[in-house]
């Protein structure tokens, strides 16, 4: 399978096509097998950081307020005790681990279907290389004359004029091979890809 190559000094597509691997690129789509795959991400990128504290971690509270008998209230053993105002909770939240085992063959089929997915919409875009001096408004001009408003741009490994260049605009995000997931190939309308990036790419799923 080819894949027409972007030669971006001339903002046109190169005669010359790239050779790509159908076990990376040809795959059916699998909705369900993403959906899970993409769930289980979200998942995992909750905190669960909610806390509360029950009536043994709440400060205070160590001695009886007052003796059992005799006084004509109700017995008490505590002001801490979860009916007392500033008593602890009855069933405190803990933090909580929210992420869900994903095996490796479904993470990197899903990967796969996701990436043969964009090849047959047209959305993945591969280029040379992708290089930037540091200068957003140079690496703007540059989108703008490739009618490229929203884009995930992968390099084999981040570049650091390249980040710096596109922190600063929206829907523009620039990531390492081994920083991609199913969450930001399938958020952007587009998906530049270097050709380095692209060997190691189908290292990593073939």
């Amino acid at each position: 399978m080819e894949l027409k190559l972007l030669d971006v000094s001339t903002e046109s597509f190169s005669p010359n096509a790239v050779e790509i691997k159908d076990d990376v690129f040809a795959k059916k789509f699998n909705q369900d097998l993403i959906h899970q795959i993409v769930q289980a991400y979200r998942a995992g990128a909750r905190s669960g950081s909610k806390a509360q504290k029950s009536r043994s971690e709440v400060s205070g509270g160590g001695i009886k307020p007052w003796r059992q008998k005799g006084t004509g209230r109700a017995r008490a053993g505590t002001i801490r005790s979860p009916i007392w105002r500033g008593g602890g909770v009855t069933f405190a939240a803990k933090p909580r681990d929210f992420s869900q085992k994903i095996n490796k063959k479904m993470y990197a089929g899903a990967m796969r279907s996701i990436l043969s997915e964009l090849v047959r919409q047209d959305r993945l875009v591969l280029v040379e290389n992708f290089a930037a001096t540091g200068k957003t408004r140079d690496l703007v001009k540059k989108l703008n004359e490739l009618k490229i408003k929203n884009a995930l741009i992968i390099n084999d490994d981040v570049e650091t004029n390249l980040y710096l260049a596109s922190r600063n605009i929206a829907k523009i995000e620039v990531c390492g091979v081994d920083d991609i997931n199913p969450i930001n190939l399938i958020s952007f309308e587009k998906v530049l890809l270097t050709v380095p990036a692209l060997r190691k790419v189908e290292e990593r799923f073939a």
